[in-house]
């Protein structure tokens, strides 16, 4: 889990500006001028210019010598491939995301805390053929949205105030209540599976089930997503069972934490 800058006992600026601008080219999706990286991050632009040419030097960004625009450069390919060749958690849940899908008709995804505000998808199966949920890796959603937000506030350390601003903060297509969202979060505590019966998605029923780190914190997820008038009734329940054994043997297997295992009748 990415740290949140509050608790650093003593943040390295530069590092986290690097960061910072790293992820502004990832998200503008173009290539982009120091004064234009500048303001948007609200950075000293001759500081802006030092920490692209160090991460240019390093390959993790490049620029154009007319245009004198940054874009993101290939290192960062070579890292996330190692990091997902070093990752059992990325290696072993593919299939299970596959296996899942097949089995329950279902777009299936997982997700990871990248931060304490956001989740990204990092692996996703589409089995379905009359029917798709687009779903694709790299795509980042507040941490607090759908059943994975569900899940993470279930299970992680916000306080009221802290989910009453995320709550805010989110774009439903079909907003719950306050009241019935807290409701939603007590139920994921209790069954340990998040459900959202097409809020975010108007039509889409989504389930979450989260897999624990070392220390019990919700850092990743297991998502399925169906048409609403599908995910109804005993093949529901199923896919609810499977789904929360599978995070429960990968919180096992990757971690080392024992989680409690509901037995499949229990989870409703």
């Amino acid at each position: 889990m990415e740290i949140d800058p509050r608790h650093l006992a003593k943040p390295v600026v530069p590092v986290l500006r690097a960061v910072r601008i790293l992820r502004h080219l990832g998200r503008a999706g173009a290539p982009a001028g120091v004064q234009e990286i500048a303001r948007a991050l609200d950075i000293v632009p001759s500081t802006c210019l030092h920490i692209l040419r160090t991460l240019a030097y390093e390959g993790m960004v490049v620029v154009d010598p007319r245009s004198k625009r940054y874009r993101l450069g290939p290192t960062l390919l070579r890292l996330a491939r190692d990091m997902e060749a070093g990752s059992a958690f990325l290696q072993a849940v593919q299939p299970i995301l596959d296996s899942l899908a097949d089995a329950h008709g279902v777009t299936t995804a997982a997700t990871w805390l990248e931060g304490p505000e956001r989740v990204m998808v990092v692996a996703k199966s589409q089995e379905t053929a009359d029917f798709s949920i687009n779903v694709t890796v790299g795509n980042r959603f507040p941490a607090l949205v759908s059943a994975v937000g569900l899940s993470l506030a279930a299970h992680g350390d916000l306080d009221e105030d802290e989910l009453a601003r995320g709550f805010d903060a989110l774009a439903w297509q079909n907003p719950p209540a306050p009241a019935a969202w807290r409701a939603a979060i007590a139920d994921a505590r209790e069954r340990g599976i998040g459900i959202d019966p097409g809020h975010f998605i108007e039509g889409v029923t989504v389930f979450a089930a989260p897999v624990f780190d070392s220390e019990h914190k919700p850092t990743r997820n297991l998502v399925a997503l169906g048409l609403s008038g599908r995910l109804a009734g005993p093949g529901a329940d199923s896919l609810k069972a499977d789904l929360k054994a599978a995070a429960d043997s990968l919180s096992d297997l990757y971690d080392g934490v024992a989680t409690s295992t509901m037995p499949r009748d229990q989870v409703k």
